[in-house]
């Protein structure tokens, strides 16, 4: 069994591969967390909860026990009022208008399998035996409420996913303040804190710094996951490296506002805590409903950072990530965006699917500019028609054009946005989020849909389906290009105004479950100004993002390495563009440009029709060379071997599952004169087999490969790479 119950003890141990995690009911019923780690084997007891006097200033509900107090009890799902001052994990207000309450054990199940949650994003099972849950319910009898506190282990990961519900058995309506997914309390404070922050075209780079006494977060209050900050933070011991020591990895599956916390209180316990960003939230539960928290994903490793990683990394790709194309290769795709912007026709289109074919590239994908009076991006966005002065036949005609050319046909939507000129604003100005008598912020020149409106659901999915089904579209880019801001509803009472953002998310998570299950044989792409809303919910939704706007091959290096910290690289959307890059005219080698590509979802993003002949022939050898790795790239263990924000040189790995291939990617970013000779170690092969390095006869062992690793010829110039693609010798 993954999860047992000591009645005796009242210990809860969870268990996976590698991991145990344990949970104690104390006194009257307190939910004590008492180890989260390397998994252990023994019946566990008491002495995993440590006691001590503290003075009065931690208070103890028990005169007789000054032992005990809720200020330093290392609590599961803590709360505030009651004699605990860190930060709350809940918090409710009742019709007295007090905020006090306090939550006892009243039981627990176990089930197999993992349930889904309603009308949220989930990690999930295939067969109830790949996973067990608990469901502990506890109580505030005083207030009438109950929380189910559930936690799934799973048999092939060392992971736990933790979620709340909270359920209103009162007669009185209360409003929820506060609902974090999951909060874990450590024993002490001598960790790292690491996180992933960035900007647009900047996006998700490493941070990591000592824990220091206070409050420490991270949050978006952006109505997105957001290019800022993204919802993962993680504990790492402070000798923890890529390979070796204790990391603590959370991650929360959703896609709006979040809050991600680590507060190291006065006797050096840390406190971490993750969920909906309680800023500017409150939901007014009203008798007999509940309230269902999104879900975090909890990760330990005691093998570094990429233990982590490989672990979130396996889970997300098998059991998030759903549809036909979570185990099928990814088509090499041609994105016109950069190549035309929205100056095209029909002719234009086909010219440059004509070079993709010649190339033998797969995918032609029509971006922005085809519908409505899309010239610019001052109008139209709503207003989902084709073009006709720039697309004469429609969206028919071109795909079938392309296809004629041996290519699929793609098209890119941004479905949550208005623009103030277009038709669907001037019939419906009340469907953008706003308040009233305030002015409408407009970035982009467009609006944000208000999707906790029944109607506009309805309305966006008509509009879709509707082209949807008109044309042989195989792709679509689902881009969101701004952040909320007087963000209200017309359709909800004072009352639920702060409910608003949150009901957006799940009324865009109804749409896009709608739209992805009605059309499954589509590959749905996320975007949001490239990686605005790169995060464990979309991917539930559509298996890749776009990962981000920034295509420069340098930049690409830190913004592709921190991804891989948590999300696996069959989700990353990654393009060879045009040179001077478009984002920071740098001009780099097509030959790095594509490496760096090929190491994600792999296409172009240029004008094929005017690229010179030598990078044409650079181009097709990519084309035939993705094709030959691109499983190993979408479905391979990545492992991370030179990182780009400690120097000048970047290199990563990917190894097939039965370590029979691996695939390599060096990039040093600065030519160094009379630099230093390199090695490059690989990782995560069979040290007893044997490798010949393809295009070559030469032959090399693994534990060669692994220890003593593999000579850096010398490289000319800046920017410059080289990949090593090796298979097990027969």
């Amino acid at each position: 069994m993954a999860i047992q119950f000591n009645p005796i003890t009242r210990i809860f141990h969870l268990q996976s591969q590698d991991v145990s995690y344990a949970i104690g009911i104390v006194k009257e019923g307190y939910l004590a967390h008492l180890y989260w780690g390397k998994k252990l084997n023994g019946a566990l007891s008491d002495r995993l909860l440590g006691k001590t006097w503290r003075p009065s200033f931690s208070p103890t509900p028990y005169p007789e026990d000054e032992t005990f107090s809720l200020d330093t009890l290392p609590q599961e799902y803590p709360g505030y009022g009651t004699s605990d001052f860190r930060a709350p994990a809940y918090q409710v207000q009742l019709t007295n208008g007090s905020t006090v309450s306090e939550f006892l054990y009243v039981s627990h199940e176990v089930k197999s399998g993992k349930p889904s949650l309603d009308g949220l994003p989930a990690v999930y099972t295939e067969d109830d035996s790949e996973a067990e849950t608990l469901e502990i319910l506890v109580e505030d009898s005083v207030a009438g409420l109950q929380l189910l506190l559930s936690y799934t282990v799973f048999r092939d990961h060392n992971a736990i996913s933790r979620s709340v519900k909270l359920v209103n058995r009162s007669n009185d309506a209360v409003q929820v303040l506060r609902i974090l997914s999951a909060s874990v309390d450590f024993g002490q404070a001598d960790y790292d804190l690491i996180h992933l922050n960035g900007a647009w075209t900047r996006e998700r780079h490493i941070s990591r710094a000592a824990l220091r006494p206070g409050m420490q977060s991270i949050e978006s209050r952006r109505g997105s996951s957001s290019h800022q900050h993204n919802p993962f933070i993680a504990l790492a011991s402070v000798d923890a490296t890529e390979d070796h020591g204790a990391v603590y990895g959370f991650n929360l599956v959703y896609s709006g506002s979040f809050l991600g916390i680590a507060e190291v209180d006065q006797f050096s316990t840390t406190r971490v805590s993750i969920g909906i960003n309680p800023f500017d939230f409150n939901w007014l539960l009203e008798p007999g409903e509940s309230f269902q928290s999104p879900e975090a994903i909890m990760v330990y490793s005691h093998e570094g950072l990429g233990g982590m990683s490989r672990t979130f990394h396996k889970l997300y790709r098998t059991r998030l990530c759903r549809g036909e194309f979570r185990d099928k290769a990814r088509p090499i795709l041609i994105n016109n965006w950069e190549a035309t912007y929205f100056n095209f026709d029909a002719d234009k289109l086909e010219k440059i699917a004509r070079a993709g074919s010649e190339l033998g590239i797969e995918l032609f994908v029509l971006d922005d500019g085809w519908f409505g009076k899309r010239n610019n991006d001052k109008s139209s966005l709503g207003d989902w028609f084709v073009n006709s002065d720039k697309l004469q036949g429609g969206l028919t005609t071109i795909a079938e054009r392309v296809n004629k050319l041996g290519l699929s046909f793609g098209l890119w939507f941004e479905p949550e946005m208005i623009s103030p000129d277009s038709d669907l604003y001037r019939a419906h100005p009340d469907w953008c989020l706003h308040v009233p008598n305030r002015r409408r912020t407009v970035a982009r020149n467009q609006l944000i849909l208000d999707f906790s409106r029944n109607d506009v659901q309805e309305a966006i999915y008509g509009q879709l389906a509707s082209i949807l089904s008109s044309a042989p579209i195989t792709y679509v880019k689902w881009d969101m290009n701004r952040n909320m801001t007087e963000i209200g509803s017309a359709l909800l009472p004072a009352e639920r105004q702060r409910e608003t953002a949150h009901r957006y998310m799940l009324g865009l998570y109804k749409v896009m479950e709608r739209i992805t299950s009605e059309f499954p044989a589509i590959l749905f792409e996320s975007c949001s100004g490239g990686g605005g809303r790169y995060d464990a919910g979309m991917l539930y939704y559509m298996p890749q993002t776009w990962t981000s706007d920034d295509t420069d091959a340098i930049e690409r290096l830190k913004i592709q390495f921190g991804t891989s910290l948590v999300y696996p690289a069959s989700s990353m959307g990654s393009h060879i563009s045009a040179v001077p890059n478009h984002q920071v005219e740098r001009n780099t080698p097509i030959l790095t440009r594509g490496h760096v590509a090929m190491s994600g979802n792999f296409g172009y993003e240029l004008d094929l029709s005017k690229m010179e002949e030598a990078d044409k022939a650079i181009a097709l050898q990519q084309v035939i060379e993705y094709k030959n790795i691109r499983m190993l790239v979408q479905q391979g263990e990545f492992y991370r071997l030179l990182n780009p924000f400690e120097g000048n040189e970047t290199a990563w790995q990917f190894v097939a599952q039965d370590l029979s291939e691996t695939y390599a990617v060096y990039v040093r970013t600065l030519a160094i004169p009379n630099g230093p000779l390199r090695r490059l170690r690989l990782k995560g092969l069979d040290p007893a087999k044997s490798y010949t390095l393809e295009g070559s006869e030469l032959i090399y062992n693994g534990d060669e490969l692994m220890y003593a690793g593999l000579s850096i010829p010398d490289l000319k110039g800046d920017y410059q790479s080289i990949t090593f693609h090796f298979k097990v010798y027969a």
